[in-house]
C-alpha cells in the first residue's frame, strides 16, 4: 500500500535556473543538499515551462494545462477559483494535502492600473461593467484576495479560504526578498515586534559596495528570513504528521521566495560569493546577429540613462552581471542549506524510505544572457529551461540522467501516476516517469510556450505576445506585435548568439519547426468538458 502511494515532498525555488546548480554543472555555486537529491534520483536536462513568468507557469503546473487553456496567460490574473487541480486529485484520493511557503495563484499585490494597453478596443457603446469579458464570472473579490501583501500587512492574522486549489493545509510566504508577506508577515512578528524596521532599502545595512540595480544589504537576519521560515514550518508539518500515526499519505509543496530578485541575501549569505569569481554568460558583450528590437531598446536605454529597474528586463554592464549573479549564489546557497535541514527532518522522522522528493523552479533567470537581467518578453534558454530532479526511494540502482523533452506541463500527471490516481479530463501533459521507465517518450513534437505580456509588468510601451517552440535542438520564437522571429541551433549556437530566422540556408528548418509548432498547438487545443450527449 505504502509504495502505491507514497508521500510527496515537492520543492519549489523561485527564477532559479536549471544551470545555477552543481548537479548542472555549475561549479560556482555550493548546493550539496539539492544535489544530494539528484544523487538519488533521476534529473531531467531538457525540462522546458509553459511560460517563463511566475503566474501563468505556476498555474500551469497546478492544473496541467497550457496558459492559454488554463486562463493564465501573464502575472495579474488569478487562476479561476472553479479550476480543477491534481491537488484536488491527490486530497479527493486519499492524500493530506499542504503548502508552505510562496504560491502566486493569485495576485499578491493591489496594483489597479485603469489602462492596461490591450489591443485596441473595438467601437461602439461599451457593455456594463458585469459584461465586459468574455467569462461572467469576473476574478475578483474576497475569493482572490487570498494572496494581497497589503490585506496580510493590515491584518497579520487573516484567514484565507480552504482547501486553496485542493491544499487542505497553507502557510503563505508571498513576495520577495525582505517584502514578502502572507502567514510570514505574522511569524516574523511575533519572533520580533520590531520586524519593520529591519526591511527595505532605506533600512539596509552600512558596508553595500555593489552598484547592481535591485542590490542592498538587508538588515534582516537570516533566522526571520522568509527561507527559515518556509523551513521551520515544513519541519513542523513533517513532525505534525509523523506524531499522528495516520496511515494517510501527504502531498506538500514546499514554495521558497528566492533566489527571486531583489538581490538581498541576508547575513553570511551577503558576501559569501566573491563577484569575480562568478562569469558572466558568453553572450554578455558579445556582437549578437539579429537580435530582438525590444532587447535593443533596453541596450539604448542603458546607454542614454533611462533605464528603468522593476520587475521587468533590463540591460546591464558586466560589473552589474556579476554582483547580480554572486548575490543569486548567496540566496540559493541558503535555500539549499535549508533543504538540507528539512531532509534530515525527513530521515529522523522515519519518512525518507516512503517519501518522493521532488525539486524543480518555475522559470530561470536572463542573468545577464545577451546583456540582460531578469525576464518578461524574452525566452532565452537560461529563462524557459528548469532544474527537475525526481527522486523515489522504491527506485533501484544508481542516479540518472535523461534528456527526454519534457516540461512543467507534465509535472501533474507525473505526480498522479506516482500515486496511483487518474488525471482529470483536460490534463495535457505526460506521465515522465512512467515514460523514462517504459523507454518511450511522450508523443510530442516539442514543447510550446505562451507568453502575454502587458506594458505595466513588462516596461514595454504596447501589449506583447511571445510564442516558442523546441524541440530538443531548436529555439523558435515569434514576437506577434513585432513581426520578429528568433531561430536558434542549440547544437551548434549553444549561447543564442546567431538568430537564423532570416538566413536563408535555414529555411527548410524553419518551415519544418512552424509546421511542428502548429500541430502541436492543436494537440493542446482544449478539449474539456467532455460532451455527454449525441446531437
Amino acid at each position: 500500500m505504502a509504495k502505491d502511494h507514497p508521500n510527496f515532498l515537492f520543492i519549489m525555488t523561485d527564477q532559479h535556473r536549471a544551470d545555477h546548480l552543481g548537479c548542472y554543472g555549475n561549479s560556482v555555486v555550493q548546493t550539496p543538499n539539492i544535489d544530494k537529491i539528484a544523487d538519488k534520483g533521476l534529473s531531467f536536462d531538457k525540462f522546458y515551462v509553459s511560460c517563463p513568468i511566475c503566474m501563468p507557469n505556476r498555474a500551469t503546473l497546478i492544473t496541467g494545462r497550457m496558459p492559454s487553456i488554463n486562463g493564465v496567460l501573464t502575472n495579474g490574473l488569478c487562476l479561476p477559483w472553479n479550476s480543477n487541480t491534481f491537488i484536488h486529485i491527490l486530497a479527493n484520493g486519499g492524500y493530506k494535502t499542504a503548502l508552505v511557503g510562496k504560491c502566486h495563484l493569485q495576485n499578491m499585490a493591489n496594483h489597479l492600473v485603469e489602462d492596461w494597453n490591450y489591443p485596441e478596443k473595438k467601437g461602439g457603446r461599451s457593455p456594463a461593467l458585469e459584461f465586459q469579458e468574455a467569462y461572467l464570472e469576473v476574478r475578483a473579490g474576497k475569493m482572490y484576495e487570498n494572496e494581497r501583501i497589503d490585506l496580510w500587512e493590515e491584518d497579520p492574522n487573516k484567514k484565507i479560504k480552504l482547501p486553496y486549489y485542493g491544499f487542505q493545509h497553507v502557510e503563505l510566504a508571498n513576495g520577495h526578498s525582505d517584502y514578502a508577506g502572507g502567514h510570514y508577515t505574522h511569524w516574523a512578528l511575533k519572533h520580533y515586534a520590531d520586524f519593520k524596521k529591519l526591511t527595505g532599502q532605506e533600512n539596509q545595512l552600512p558596508g553595500n559596495k555593489y552598484v547592481a540595480p535591485q542590490a542592498y544589504k538587508t538588515a534582516v537576519p537570516e533566522e526571520l528570513w522568509s527561507t527559515t521560515f518556509v523551513e521551520e514550518r515544513t519541519i513542523d508539518y513533517l513532525e505534525q504528521h509523523a506524531s499522528s500515526k495516520t496511515d494517510e499519505p501527504f502531498f506538500i509543496q514546499v514554495g521558497f521566495p528566492d533566489p527571486h530578485h531583489p538581490f538581498t541575501p541576508p547575513g553570511k549569505y551577503w558576501d559569501m560569493y566573491d563577484p569575480a569569481d562568478c562569469p558572466p554568460p558568453i553572450s554578455l558583450g558579445t556582437d549578437l546577429f539579429e537580435p530582438p528590437p525590444f532587447q535593443q531598446d533596453l541596450h539604448r536605454q542603458l546607454k542614454d540613462g533611462t533605464r528603468e529597474s522593476r520587475v521587468a528586463a533590463y540591460a546591464v554592464t558586466e560589473r552589474e552581471t556579476r554582483e547580480s549573479i554572486a548575490l543569486t549564489y548567496g540566496m540559493i546557497s541558503f535555500v539549499d542549506d535549508s533543504v538540507g535541514r528539512i531532509l534530515k527532518k525527513l530521515k529522523e522522522l522515519d519518512l525518507t524510505n516512503n517519501t518522493v522528493v521532488i525539486f524543480t523552479s518555475d522559470h530561470g533567470d536572463l542573468m545577464g544572457e545577451q546583456g540582460l537581467m531578469l525576464k518578461h518578453c524574452f525566452h532565452n534558454e537560461g529563462l524557459i529551461r528548469s532544474p527537475f530532479i525526481w527522486s523515489d526511494p522504491y527506485d533501484e540502482g544508481p542516479a540518472e540522467r535523461t534528456d527526454m523533452l519534457s516540461g512543467t506541463i507534465d509535472i501533474a500527471s507525473t505526480i498522479l501516476g506516482r500515486a496511483g490516481l487518474a488525471p482529470y479530463h483536460g490534463i495535457q501533459g505526460f506521465d515522465i516517469i512512467a515514460a523514462h521507465k517504459s523507454n518511450s517518450p511522450p508523443s510530442r513534437l516539442g514543447i510550446l510556450l505562451e507568453e502575454d505580456e502587458i506594458p505595466f509588468n513588462a516596461n514595454c510601451d504596447h501589449y506583447l505576445r511571445t510564442r516558442s517552440f523546441v524541440d530538443g535542438r531548436w529555439r523558435m520564437t515569434y514576437w506577434l506585435e513585432h513581426g520578429f522571429g528568433e531561430l536558434y541551433d542549440h547544437h551548434n549556437d549553444p549561447h543564442e548568439l546567431n538568430n537564423l530566422w532570416n538566413d536563408p540556408s535555414s529555411s527548410s528548418e524553419k518551415a519544418q519547426l512552424i509546421e511542428m509548432m502548429m500541430r502541436e498547438k492543436f494537440s493542446l487545443d482544449e478539449m474539456a468538458p467532455k460532451a455527454e450527449f449525441c446531437a
